[in-house]
């Protein structure tokens, strides 16, 4: 039931570096949000350069600052080349501290990266710190190999600094799929405010429908932003090559972000093939998963909280370096037997990959073949939401 608030304000941080995970994530909250409570605001600082290209609710906006883009090393570059790394990073903290200073939120939700890209929202955190606001970190289910993410957050104390700032952890995803902070020294301040929400269900838009939905029955096969996809795509398309007996019907979304060349080249390769059709980008992927017999990903987060939220057949063949957060959830998914997992080695064998997807549709859904399918994110944090917001205006009448 939608509940009525008297000028709430959120505001949210998605440093948008490398593909569409960290938005997308940002506006589903939001969106449920401003849904279940009237009278909030949210207001969405993205580095994203498509933020644009999404669709947003009543009382739901974005800020956009400089982009800077994650190289496939692991490196930062500026998108505007004729500006300098350490410039655009000047210009981010001071958007993200003049867009707080501005809005005044009532809560503060940083995506993933506890002090933001190199560091550009500690400032705004202190700021906001000193002000009262609620200050939440949103971690994904899976972070990266413990190892590897241990001795990132160590060269710049990020614990202690979560510990100093973080009023609230909310992990998305349910306490017995992973644990984000294991293998990792975690305060007991931190760790007991951790709060396990669970994975964010998806669902249709009931106004607006995808104009790429193919008729009839097709496997989607999506590598989200597209950046570091060509691999699987072209795993895809040279299976269709090989085996003339594949003949479900493929729709591939090759996503924004992949190269100019690589975009070219399998474009030019899928339309020898007449099964299989190909598209750059669509802003309603929901709807392109939901009317899907099965799907193919590499096995981001939103992706898999779709495979769940719409109950498909689903081949997960996940990216391995430089983070191993997608392959550590298609372990643990596969193991489950939410998902079928192959690994990169194993796709690249046309023979094999084309079995898999003829088999593929024909594959149990996730709600047939293991109990961890819940999907109660959204409706934790609006309940959490609700009660800090509660907390606020009692704390502002008995003032008055």
């Amino acid at each position: 039931m939608t509940r009525r608030l008297k000028d709430a304000r959120i505001l949210m941080y998605s440093h948008d570096t490398f593909g569409l995970g960290h938005l997308r994530r940002c506006r589903t909250i939001a969106h449920s949000l401003v849904e279940d409570f009237r009278g909030l605001n949210v207001l969405i600082i993205s580095g994203s350069p498509i933020a644009g290209a999404f669709d947003y609710r009543a009382r739901v906006d974005f800020v956009k600052i400089p982009s800077v883009i994650k190289l496939r090393n692991g490196e930062y570059t500026s998108m505007e080349q004729h500006i300098d790394l350490h410039q655009t990073l000047k210009m981010r903290q001071s958007i993200i501290r003049h867009t707080a200073e501005s809005f005044q939120p009532d809560i503060f939700i940083v995506d993933k990266e506890p002090m933001g890209l190199r560091g550009e929202v500690e400032d705004t955190l202190a700021y906001l710190k000193a002000r009262g606001t609620t200050l939440v970190l949103g971690l994904r289910d899976v972070m990266d190999a413990p190892h590897l993410l241990d001795a990132e957050w160590k060269r710049h104390d990020v614990m202690g600094k979560i510990a100093r700032y973080y009023d609230k952890v909310w992990v998305y995803g349910p306490p017995d799929f992973y644990d984000p902070l294991i293998g990792l020294d975690v305060p007991p301040v931190v760790r007991a405010r951790m709060n396990f929400v669970g994975f964010l269900q998806r669902r249709v838009s009931e106004e607006h429908e995808s104009g790429h939905r193919p008729k009839g029955n097709y496997i989607l096969v999506t590598t989200g932003g597209g950046g570091d996809g060509a691999a699987l795509i072209h795993d895809v398309v040279h299976a269709y090559k090989e085996d003339p007996e594949l003949t479900h019907k493929a729709l591939i979304v090759l996503g924004p972000y992949m190269p100019a060349a690589q975009r070219q080249k399998l474009v030019r390769k899928a339309s020898k093939i007449p099964h299989v059709e190909v598209i750059e980008f669509d802003n309603r992927m929901e709807e392109l998963i939901a009317g899907s017999i099965a799907v193919v990903a590499m096995g981001g987060y939103n992706t898999y909280c779709e495979i769940l939220s719409f109950d498909k057949p689903a081949l997960v063949v996940p990216r391995v370096n430089p983070r191993e957060e997608q392959l550590i959830r298609a372990r643990r998914a596969s193991k489950l037997g939410l998902v079928q997992m192959l690994s990169p080695e194993v796709s690249r064998q046309p023979k094999v990959l084309a079995e898999v997807l003829k088999a593929l549709p024909d594959r149990a859904p996730p709600s047939q073949t293991s109990q961890a399918l819940r999907l109660e994110g959204l409706p934790h944090i609006s309940q959490i939401v609700g009660d800090l917001l509660e907390t606020r205006d009692n704390m502002r009448l008995a003032v008055v």
